[in-house]
């Protein structure tokens, strides 16, 4: 684990700390002819030795390398004006899941994927974490909707998608506090939400839309609160 930690360490160093905007900006334009993308490369090689500081872990450092330089080649090739924030997190998750495998397979680690597989709370929180994002979105839209119509058209008044993103996320968060035993904290996303939404709601003056919103976060703390309880219960 601490091989994993020490190759995570050098990336965030490398790609966030040691990585000016002016190298970000030749490598988009100038692609794999970019002596920066280059450098860059070399920089997370050189991190990773200091960090690991064994020279019979080169084969982890080159490993770092090559990927790092496939990774970043794909980005740059594959990216636009409109799809850049996808490819940002894509090229992320694509660099986080080389490193598990470079530590998996240089660091001798065994993973027992079936003893995972038939372990009752780790697939119950897997399944529980996944039933509140876009399942549980589709629910709500579902069961919202008659409401939803009744209320009049304000496009252009919010970001695209910003609603039921904000949805999941609070979920997710109301789940982790539960699943933790921090029930004070549901209460204090609930009252920072209220301080949020008061203004907006204030303003509309429009009743349909207060009750609309007030029904969906009811609705959204519910499900994400049951989704606890329904592990502890599983988990006990």
């Amino acid at each position: 684990m601490l091989i994993l930690i020490k190759l995570i360490l050098a990336h965030l160093i490398g790609d966030f700390l040691l990585q000016p905007t002016s190298w970000v900006k030749e490598k988009e334009k100038r692609k794999a002819s970019s002596p920066k993308l280059y450098l860059h490369v070399l920089v997370h090689g050189v991190l990773a030795s200091l960090l690991l500081w064994d020279i019979k872990q080169w084969p982890i450092v080159v490993s770092v390398m090559f990927t790092h330089l496939l990774i970043d080649l794909a980005k740059l090739y594959g990216q636009n004006k409109k799809t850049r924030t996808v490819w940002f997190i894509a090229d992320q998750v694509m660099h986080l899941i080389s490193l598990l495998l470079i530590w998996v397979i240089f660091g001798q680690v065994t993973v027992d994927f079936s003893s995972i597989l038939q372990d009752t709370k780790i697939l119950s929180l897997i399944t529980l974490v996944l039933f509140l994002t876009q399942p549980a979105s589709i629910i709500l839209s579902a069961v919202l909707k008659k409401w939803a119509d009744a209320i009049p058209s304000q496009s252009g008044q919010s970001l695209q998608d910003a609603g039921k993103y904000i949805g999941v996320l609070e979920r997710l968060f109301v789940f982790g506090f539960i699943v933790t035993g921090h029930w004070e904290a549901v209460g204090f996303l609930i009252a920072a939400k209220s301080v949020f939404r008061f203004g907006d709601l204030r303003k509309s003056k429009e009743r349909k839309l207060t009750e609309y919103i007030l029904i969906g976060t009811l609705l959204s703390f519910g499900i994400a609160m049951l989704s606890g309880l329904v592990f502890l219960s599983i988990i006990k």
